[in-house]
């Protein structure tokens, strides 16, 4: 496809976005062009848009931001037998190689050659976006746009709730930002026991109540350590699920994970910072898991399954809509704290 379109991109080494006109991507015999129809934020785009030392070693600008969203695919390659135009898919984001020993392992979600759409090569804040066509996953036609958006990130939450069983359990969620309350409610639908939600800001504890969350504690003004070691007499939580990726919250939920405990981690610190790894890990026996991305295609699978059901509506998770032009007001949006999560519409 011929022509120009719109999109957010990193130009720049340093903080913030610009709004430009681009050509429409070409696309090559095993990919398809999509339209997009929405796109949301991700605290990976807010740790671009600061220009974090996360950001600085990993981005090379020019680049277009974004990483989750859905649309209508307008054109296939040659060799495209999968997917067809009019197609409404949703993508998964991590463009993997098949062929490298991860992949040929089960475990392509961590290929060693791994690229990611608005990270590594171009992303979907753009009204076009050139993917595999192997990253398209079909949506049912009547699904909302902001909820198909929304499902790579939900499966953030799914892959990190589910990577230890929860059911009986007692759960504390570190960071209530849209990927943290929507693993609380995933969490909840699989059968957790207790769940303890902390964050510094009101507006997203009051957004985890919403989606499940028994107790909700905010740092800054309440000790949560004391607190939950108070209502677990003494015990701790058997489950941590850290999504903030702020050392505080880090210490502190290690500290309250029982002695042989699971810690479940997404959240990324935006640089190195100290942890007292003999007391807080080696001692206590626990385990660590690290989250990167979905399993490839376990977690769309527990996806379509958690959303078609019903067990998990992620309709209060979305609080604000912007058109595309509007994405300056959307990052300050989306890095006040007062939000959920933020979608764009090209």
């Amino acid at each position: 496809m011929q022509g120009m379109m719109k999109a957010v991109v990193k130009q720049t080494a340093g903080p913030g976005f610009e709004l430009v006109h681009i050509p429409i991507p070409q696309i090559g015999p095993h990919d398809i062009l999509i339209r997009t129809r929405a796109a949301s934020i991700c605290g990976t785009d807010i740790h671009i848009y600061n220009w974090d030392v996360w950001a600085a070693n990993r981005i090379k600008p020019p680049i277009i931001i974004g990483h989750e969203f859905c649309g209508d695919v307008v054109e296939i390659g040659s060799q495209v037998t999968e997917v067809q135009v009019g197609d409404f898919i949703s993508a998964e984001s991590h463009i993997v190689d098949h062929t490298c020993d991860l992949c040929r392992t089960g475990m392509a979600h961590i290929c060693r050659n791994t690229q990611i759409i608005g990270v590594d090569r171009d992303g979907s804040f753009a009204e076009y976006v050139a993917l595999p066509a192997a990253n398209a996953w079909h949506n049912p036609p009547n699904m909302p746009p902001e909820i198909a958006a929304l499902e790579e990130n939900f499966g953030n939450a799914v892959h990190t709730a589910l990577e230890t069983p929860v059911v009986a359990r007692k759960v504390l969620v570190t960071g209530c930002g849209p990927v943290g309350v929507m693993t609380i409610a995933v969490a909840k639908a699989a059968g957790a026991r207790a769940i303890y939600a902390s964050d510094i800001s009101a507006y997203r504890l009051d957004l985890a109540k919403k989606m499940g969350a028994d107790l909700t504690l905010n740092p800054q003004r309440d000790d949560l350590v004391k607190t939950i070691l108070d209502d677990t007499n003494g015990d701790g939580v058997d489950v941590l699920l850290e999504m903030s990726g702020a050392p505080s919250a880090i210490r502190d939920g290690l500290r309250l994970l029982k002695a042989g405990g699971h810690a479940v981690m997404l959240g990324l610190p935006s640089k190195p910072f100290e942890l007292d790894l003999a007391n807080l890990v080696i001692m206590k026996g626990i385990t660590v898991h690290g989250i990167a991305g979905r399993k490839l295609w376990e977690t769309w699978y527990e996806i379509r399954g958690l959303l078609r059901s019903g067990a998990v509506n992620l309709e209060p998770v979305i609080t604000h809509r912007f058109k595309l032009e509007e994405f300056q007001k959307a990052f300050e949006t989306m890095m006040s704290g007062d939000s959920g999560k933020v979608v764009l519409f090209p």
